[in-house]
């Protein structure tokens, strides 16, 4: 199984999420030696965000394209290369101003293109990155999972929304939240989120078993 790890949280050793994953992420290794991982963090090495070149580039031949055409769209073929390749991809953020972090966004912006990763055909859009396992794993100071706060979650829709569009339907989600009302709270929050991950990783590993 090749595994892609996503993280994108600003707070570096301090972040939840990025914890969370990357623990998720070994563990998923560590349970097959065949397994491979490939870590793109967006933090340490941010993808730029979209701009005139980049939005004429992808419908530029390659050959045409000025160097700086060219420098944009191989960022963005890199991209989508490391996600056709996975068969797990693992998505780590953290909750901000009630969405994903924008270093996420630019991920997202750069995986999705018309004639890559999606194509329009007579029965409307089909997503052409299928068959993957996707994880996302979202830290959050709050609680927005249920409550009143529920409507402030534009995180998890939108993510299942673009994903699903670009073909990933099997999303699921580990939440880390609840981590801004002390450190109770937290302890907790990281209990629960590891317990899942550690009930994915069991299940995997009885899946190959059998």
């Amino acid at each position: 199984m090749s595994i892609l790890l996503v993280t994108s949280s600003p707070r570096g050793a301090a972040s939840h999420s990025t914890r969370i994953a990357t623990e998720f992420a070994q563990k998923l290794l560590a349970a097959d030696p065949s397994n491979t991982l490939v870590v793109r963090d967006l933090v340490a090495n941010p993808l730029p965000h979209i701009d005139t070149d980049y939005a004429t580039g992808i419908y530029t031949p390659a050959e045409s394209r000025t160097p700086r055409q060219a420098e944009v769209v191989g960022v963005s073929d890199a991209v989508l290369d490391e996600l056709f390749a996975a068969d797990t991809v693992i998505l780590a953020t953290g909750f901000i101003n009630f969405n994903i972090s924008s270093t996420l966004k630019s991920w997202v912006d750069h995986i999705s293109r018309s004639g890559k990763s999606f194509a329009y055909g007579e029965n409307g859009p089909k997503g052409l990155v299928t068959g993957k396992k996707v994880y996302v794993v979202l830290a959050s100071g709050g609680v927005y999972s249920e409550g009143a706060a529920v409507q402030f979650d534009h995180a998890i829709p939108y993510l299942r929304g673009v994903l699903g569009f670009l073909g990933m339907t099997d999303v699921e989600v580990i939440r880390i939240e609840g981590v801004a009302m002390g450190p109770d709270a937290v302890d907790a929050a990281l209990a629960k989120a590891t317990a899942k991950v550690d009930a994915v990783v069991a299940s995997q590993q009885a899946a190959a078993a059998a």
